[in-house]
């Protein structure tokens, strides 16, 4: 990967590369252990991906003012992409090389106020069910103290290699 960057994350179209070259898991623990460099979405929104096993993974993030809406709450849409991030890779870290995903459709429940006091929070995404065409995840979006803000259900297409 080229590592001349004019940026604080890493170039998307170098990460379709790496995607396509090798599993799900290894390139999850890849991004999970920084080596690549941080995801362009999360480096805006500020938040990491932490670990990946398969079908587990996890991202830390912390709830800062650029995030906040007008009314001082942390946007809905910060959990929302945290709630994303984790169902997809969870689902991403099954995947063979070469086989992408995209969200299908993402149902998200928020349960309690996020403030920049809230601290860091924690989505932990987990596969439930994976076909050949289609795969389901959940994610839960939690406090320091483990109390849940938010959570999801995620639908991904799967996109097998071509050839």
């Amino acid at each position: 990967m080229n590592r001349t960057r004019t940026h604080s994350w890493v170039d998307p179209s170098e990460l379709a590369v790496a995607t396509r070259a090798t599993d799900g898991l290894v390139f999850s623990r890849l991004l999970a252990s920084h080596r690549l460099g941080p995801m362009p979405m999360a480096a805006t929104l500020g938040y990491t991906f932490t670990e990946a096993d398969h079908g587990r993974v996890v991202f830390v993030g912390v709830p800062r003012e650029v995030v906040c809406g007008p009314t001082g709450f942390v946007h809905g849409g910060f959990a929302a992409a945290m709630l994303d991030s984790a169902a997809g890779f969870a689902v991403h870290t099954t995947l063979p090389a070469g086989t992408g995903y995209t969200t299908l459709d993402l149902s998200v429940h928020h349960l309690r106020p996020i403030t920049t006091e809230t601290g860091p929070v924690r989505a932990v995404g987990t596969l439930l069910s994976r076909g050949r065409r289609t795969a389901l995840a959940r994610a839960e979006l939690r406090d320091p103290m483990g109390r849940l803000l938010a959570s999801a259900v995620s639908s991904c297409m799967l996109f097998p290699p071509e050839g």
